[in-house]
């Protein structure tokens, strides 16, 4: 299962995140996004869990909780839209 977490503190480093979810069950990765530009994190990441029973488990329990000095939200990650991304060419005719 694919986790979001928003609101994170711009602090909080993925072994943190990780360690917080490790309470609940197996966590297969941990990613923080960080700006390209600011090199900082933008304050969200994702956390994967593989058993989807520990992955609900930990949503319910850590949604609205505080987590490194914020209130964190916690809920199952939206799967990305496959729309074919990158450039597609316009045809003139």
């Amino acid at each position: 299962m694919n986790i979001f977490v928003a609101k994170l503190n711009y602090q909080t480093d993925e072994d943190q995140l990780r360690s917080l979810f490790e309470g609940y069950g197996d966590v297969s990765s941990v990613k923080i996004v960080f700006d390209r530009e600011q090199g900082r994190s933008k304050g969200f990441g994702f956390v994967e869990m593989p058993d989807d029973e520990q992955g609900n488990d930990a949503i319910r329990n850590l949604n609205d909780t505080e987590f490194d000095g914020r209130t964190i939200v916690v809920k199952k990650a939206n799967p990305k839209p496959d729309n074919g991304g990158g450039f597609q060419q316009r045809r003139r005719y």
